[in-house]
């Protein structure tokens, strides 16, 4: 159990948490949610004992171990995979490493033949005997193929060595776990695995994420920062968003009701102020005046986006086909072969699955990004299409700032006009006039968003849209994008935003596609699906669980 009280701390003369009073207890996950800058990530620092606190205390239970999960992605590299997963036991890992110390003497005496004796014990209480089978398992749950097990962590790429950070936190059983964006670098398959072990685990689970299907599944209390506070509310976070929607309602009716009262009264007031008959009564409504407050009700900071989607012409029956489609990678790595697909004009397409790359290269060749090794691909004549690519870094390699980068994309050269679109992103004022090289992930995707917007296309292609953005952002693409009337194509890694835009489920496997008109829960639980992926991944490295 950690127990906070009255918990503050400032940043220059800004609190950024006051007075915070909070308990987290054994058998509960806890959602850590609030709007970007709102502090999420320093209060799991300050949990941990990373970040100084200016006042108050955080008590943690005598005895009990707690496990963060690390940011930093090159800490480990001098170490082994399954090594830097131990060491998230960290005693388990020191009589291991105490154990092979003493068998790897030359000259073993009676005294080490003692000493191995008692560390033989304490490792097996530990659980040492099952670990390296529990830390294979892990890893392999998480989406990390055995070949890269006894790999040193220098070897891996960043999605990999999140893996094996996450498997590091999660080993051993730790009584307290904190994770910042478990869920960030892992794929579908990945995410569910993660899933079943949370809800699995019995002790104390502190988790901020952006994927709201995975706060659902897993969150029993939703704690909300807002103001510097931190409010808990007994659910997950469809609870609280609609419990919030309920609050913000009575606010605005509350303040509706003072303003009319405070009008009334002042009306009084001016017409018998100066009546001796009335004085009394004026005097008393001005004391009631005075002490009714005016001030707007502090519900929540959060900014929600605007996002549109027009379309300046209705789409025809023919949208897309592709024919016949090769493509290879940098490497040579073979991405597609013979890909064939038609889109038909009522579709939402979500492609699914873990060849990412290959999704990447056909959107990038059918978007006019990229060429083809062989094949074609034909889009009807009444079509336009309009991308949000995974890497859209090179669209920001210049020097112009937003308003200049967004007019290159507008028929409408005025700046306001602009500008309006760059406001319902939430560049306001003179963030418009910030310089596009310096934008964070999260701004360089609301850039490409009101891009998108401005082009009024028919076909929206979208790689993984919610990369980088904040749960306000991801809500307002996810309406926009249900309530748009043309062809969308896309993947993403989010759960619940596939589950709500797709009709239809495709799945490019290193063995042949899979290609279904239903719903993503539909598809995860068809049985014809997963006789099929079976047999599309049999003779594959990727050994996945769906």
């Amino acid at each position: 159990m950690i127990t906070v009280s009255d918990v503050s701390l400032h940043f220059s003369e800004k609190p950024l948490f006051k007075d915070v009073n909070i308990k987290f207890t054994a058998g509960n996950c806890y959602g850590i949610i609030g709007a970007n800058g709102a502090g999420k990530s320093t209060f799991l620092k300050i949990l941990s004992g990373e970040q100084e606190h200016d006042t108050g205390e955080i008590f943690m239970t005598p005895g009990e171990r707690m496990a963060v999960l690390s940011q930093d992605h090159f800490a480990f590299d001098e170490f082994s995979v399954k090594d830097t997963v131990m060491q998230g036991y960290p005693k388990l890992y020191e009589v291991s490493r105490a154990r092979d110390e003493i068998y790897s003497k030359a000259d073993f005496t009676e005294e080490d033949g003692i000493k191995s004796a008692e560390l033989e014990a304490e490792f097996g209480e530990l659980g040492g005997y099952e670990a390296e089978n529990q830390i294979e398992q892990m890893l392999s749950g998480l989406g990390l193929e055995e070949k890269f097990h006894d790999k040193m962590m220098s070897e891996l790429d960043e999605s990999q060595k999140v893996r094996v950070l996450l498997a590091r936190a999660l080993f051993g059983n730790p009584d307290i776990l904190l994770l910042d964006e478990p869920t960030n670098g892992l794929d579908l398959e990945s995410i569910n695995w993660l899933e079943d072990f949370l809800l699995d685990f019995e002790n104390t689970v502190i988790v901020v994420s952006h994927d709201r299907h995975f706060l659902n599944t897993v969150c029993t209390v939703t704690c909300d920062i807002d103001f510097g506070k931190i409010t808990q509310f007994a659910g997950n976070y469809d609870f609280w968003y609609q419990m919030s929607q309920i609050l913000q309602k009575q606010a605005k009716d509350q303040k509706k009701k003072n303003e009319e009262k405070a009008k009334d009264l002042r009306e009084f007031i001016q017409r018998f102020a100066s009546n001796a008959a009335k004085s009394r009564q004026a005097t008393s409504r001005k004391k009631v005046l005075e002490k009714l407050e005016l001030e707007d009700l502090p519900v929540t900071s959060r900014k929600f986006p605007y996002v549109h989607f027009a379309t300046e012409r209705e789409i025809g029956n023919n949208v897309l086909e592709v024919r016949k489609l090769s493509a290879k990678d940098e490497e040579g790595v073979q991405l597609l072969k013979d890909f064939d697909l038609k889109i038909n004009r009522t579709d939402k397409v979500a492609f699914v699955g873990v060849e990412h790359n290959a999704v990447s290269a056909l959107f990038d060749i059918i978007s006019g990004e990229k060429k083809a090794e062989n094949g074609e691909y034909f889009w009807g004549q009444t079509t336009s299409n309009t991308y949000l690519a995974r890497d859209n870094n090179k669209y920001f390699d210049n020097d112009m700032n937003i308003t200049e980068w967004l007019k290159q994309f507008s028929k409408e050269q005025d700046d306001a006009y602009v500008r309006g679109f760059l406001g319902r992103m939430l560049f306001s004022g003179d963030e418009s006039l910030k310089k596009v090289k310096v934008l964070s992930g999260g701004e360089k995707v609301r850039c490409m968003l009101s891009k998108m917007m401005l082009q009024n296309a028919n076909v929206l292609i979208l790689d993984d849209p919610t990369n980088h953005l904040d749960l306000e952002a991801i809500e307002s693409l996810n309406q926009a994008l249900v309530k748009f009337p043309g062809v969308i194509l896309f993947t993403s890694h989010d759960h619940e935003f596939i589950q709500t835009i797709a009709n239809r489920i495709v799945e490019i496997t290193p063995n042949g596609v899979i290609d279904r008109m239903m719903s993503f829960d539909d598809y995860m639980a068809d049985a014809q699906v997963r006789e099929l992926r079976e047999e599309y991944y049999k003779d594959s490295e990727r050994k996945i669980k769906f």
